[in-house]
């Protein structure tokens, strides 16, 4: 691959300040804009290459990698002279995003999700009963299966119950969530107080978390490893972050 020229190096930077101001946290960040000067002058970039690691999006999830790779772009040629991507249509792209099962861990201890799993109200053998849950344990143990855990406390009775169930995540008919099927409980009696666990869990793997502004993800691909998900997705882009 030929060396970036300058032209390329400050559209570049551009994107990558602007794209930086989405995140909450990212430990690298590499945007390559690769381009023809000429072509520039005619309002077109040869691609853009997104790629990066430790990226902190939405509801204080972290991905572990999100690559994101365009097709031919066309943009305003004025602006991009002057480093900025101000796209005159919508571009195609595609993304790869690794997630790791302790960042999935720690979505489930974050503020937004542990809110949602308190002070749930469930309708158990006819009575409302109020529940939350604690000791939340995510796990990816192979075999295209996520594993969840937890302790389930109903105020009204001060008991706990403790579920823990295996699922398959598949991609949702809409293609930019993600479905739980196949649920197998080891204890069925517990299966009621399982809902807001895989409720969160779908939240957690909706894709929109990691979509940038003026950007909509597809997911093509789910792939549920040991220890980590695989998602293949492709991208729309009406417009590029710019600093």
């Amino acid at each position: 691959m030929n060396k970036p020229d300058l032209g390329e190096q400050a559209i570049s930077k551009a994107a990558e300040v602007g794209i930086k101001s989405q995140l909450d946290e990212v430990e690298e960040l590499d945007v390559d804009v690769r381009a023809n000067p000429l072509d520039v002058v005619g309002g077109k970039l040869e691609s853009v290459t997104i790629d990066g690691k430790g990226m902190v999006m939405k509801k204080e999830l972290r991905a572990e990698r999100l690559i994101l790779q365009t097709d031919e772009i066309a943009v305003d040629s004025v602006k991009a002279a002057l480093g900025n991507i101000k796209l005159t249509q919508d571009t195609n792209a595609e993304a790869k995003i690794v997630l790791l099962e302790a960042d999935l861990q720690r979505a489930f201890n974050s503020e937004y999700i542990k809110g949602k799993l308190q002070n749930q109200k469930l309708d158990l053998n006819g009575e409302t009963v109020t529940v939350n849950a604690r000791n939340v344990k995510f796990t990816l143990p192979g075999e295209q299966k996520i594993g969840l855990e937890a302790d389930i406390e109903i105020a009204e009775s001060q008991t706990t119950k403790h579920i823990a169930l295996s699922a398959k995540p598949s991609i949702d008919a809409d293609g930019n969530k993600i479905a739980i099927a196949d649920v197998e409980y080891h204890d069925r009696e517990n299966a009621a107080f399982a809902q807001t666990l895989l409720d969160s869990t779908k939240e957690i793997l909706d894709l929109r978390n990691f979509e940038l502004d003026a950007m909509s993800l597809k997911i093509d691909k789910l792939d549920v490893c040991q220890g980590k998900i695989i998602m293949a997705a492709s991208a729309v882009i009406r417009d590029f972050p710019n600093s």
